[in-house]
């Protein structure tokens, strides 16, 4: 026993093993989009990279679900949350792959937003609730869905955003604690009058305090609203920007907190307790979907769409304008920028010492996160729209036809396995200790070896 206890002491040192003591309850919860801090990552959670759905290897449970959404699981100990909008038409139609038609979804029939929780080890749901019942308030487009937000929890509380149709936090068991009507929330392309797209942005919750980023086809703002009351903190018009579909981020450190935004013109940093704009860096696509992350010490943003689909890194001590010069791909606060080539809707992944970039028409760029330099391309020759996870190693991306591609992380394209859901997936999935969860388009998967 002391030699095994050794063994595992080295290896810690060595970093092949992180050891989950290490880590607080809250980081093991995969509790919002991309769980903590919207990273993506959960490791020391022993998921499998091969399985089998036809076959029934290596799932620990498969359900159906009704509606139709591309809002992510989040996951609390023992309880899994997700959100669906059920049409009473019982269409729910979705067009996925490479278009690019602006076309809304012709489905104006009465919806029931609803709100589910699962029991983490079955799949058996413990209990359901609608939020909203009624037509939808603003349309989408054929691509996109009604419930398009991830709750986000704070283990006691849950934040749940249908857009236009509502903002209402629930206890854990189902209760609603309050609701708040945030007024139209209607989003879409700012050169085509009367189209919209759909809300999409999720909300953050960070010392009890919720945080919602609406860009918008007008009266675009930030704000911060008390966890427990719904009371607004704070509010900041964002007059300069148009529609955007990203979530916030939250930026803690040097004894400051920030909230980034990705939206155009201008990516934004925010003070948390105040509004107050921080600093802003334009040259970005015009139709940003991305969520920031922060890793290395650095904040890494990406967009895409018009001339501009840049990859950056911004020193979080940054304040002021950052906007580079046509021709410069790095500055004082900016230690490098790519012009083009990031993602029009995957969010970046930093995962030991790799940044991956996940463009829609399946190009992964895998970048060096200090300095931009770029370690390889790969093209694998599909549509994909969720963002990439990663844990223990493994890098896990999701295509929308519902293939899932397991790479090794390292500075090589290495393809460990192809797994087939059998079902459109344009969620990001959820990673919990023992699983990794999928969203499809009609059913919800825990992918697994055993329950832990």
């Amino acid at each position: 026993m002391k030699v095994l206890r050794f063994f595992l002491f080295v290896i810690a040192l060595t970093g092949l093993l992180i050891p989950v003591t290490a880590q607080t309850d809250i980081q093991r919860q995969w509790a919002q989009f991309r769980g903590y801090r919207g990273s993506g990552i959960l490791d020391n959670a022993g998921i499998p990279s091969t399985w089998d759905v036809s076959k029934k290897v290596n799932i620990l449970w498969d359900i159906p679900v009704p509606g139709l959404a591309h809002s992510c699981p989040v996951i609390w100990n023992d309880k899994v949350f997700i959100t669906t909008a059920v049409s009473s038409s019982r269409q729910d139609s979705l067009k996925i792959g490479l278009y690019g038609d602006i076309d809304m979804s012709e489905d104006k029939s009465v919806h029931d937003f609803k709100i589910i929780c699962l029991d983490k080890k079955t799949g058996r749901i413990i209990w359901e609730t609608i939020a909203y019942q009624g037509i939808p308030k603003e349309r989408r487009h054929t691509k996109s869905t009604y419930a398009n937000p991830t709750p986000a929890t704070d283990g006691k509380y849950l934040v749940v955003s249908f857009g236009s149709n509502g903002l209402c936090c629930y206890d854990l068991d189902g209760n609603l604690i309050w609701k708040k009507d945030l007024g139209s929330l209607a989003t879409g392309p700012f050169n085509e009058n009367g189209v919209e797209w759909g809300y999409s942005a999720s909300p953050v919750i960070h010392e009890d305090r919720i945080i919602i980023q609406s860009d918008l086809l007008k009266n675009s703002f930030l704000a911060v609203y008390d966890l427990k009351t719904g009371r607004e903190v704070w509010k900041t018009d964002r007059p300069e920007q148009i529609s955007s579909w990203g979530s916030p981020a939250i930026y803690e450190g040097n004894g400051k907190t920030h909230i980034i935004v990705n939206g155009y013109p201008f990516m934004m940093a925010y003070d948390f307790g105040t509004g107050q704009e921080i600093w802003k860096l334009g040259s970005v696509g015009d139709a940003p979907a991305p969520t920031a992350i922060v890793a290395k010490g650095l904040i890494f943003l990406n967009s895409a769409h018009a001339k501009w689909s840049p990859i950056v890194a911004i020193r979080p001590t940054a304040t002021g304008d950052l906007t580079l010069a046509d021709t410069a791909t790095s500055g004082s606060q900016v230690p490098w920028m790519i012009r083009r080539g990031g993602a029009y809707m995957a969010s970046l992944l930093v995962y030991g010492d790799n940044l991956y970039n996940m463009q829609i028409s399946g190009l992964l760029s895998v970048l060096d996160p200090l300095t931009g330099k770029l370690r390889y391309k790969q093209n694998i020759g599909k549509a994909f729209s969720a963002s990439p996870v990663a844990s223990d190693g493994q890098i896990y991306l999701t295509a929308e036809t519902g293939e899932i591609y397991v790479i090794r992380d390292g500075p090589e394209y290495k393809l460990i396995s192809e797994n087939n859901l059998g079902d459109p997936c344009m969620a990001t999935p959820a990673i919990a200790p023992g699983m990794i969860v999928f969203r499809t388009q009609h059913r919800l998967i825990a992918v697994g070896s055993s329950y832990q």
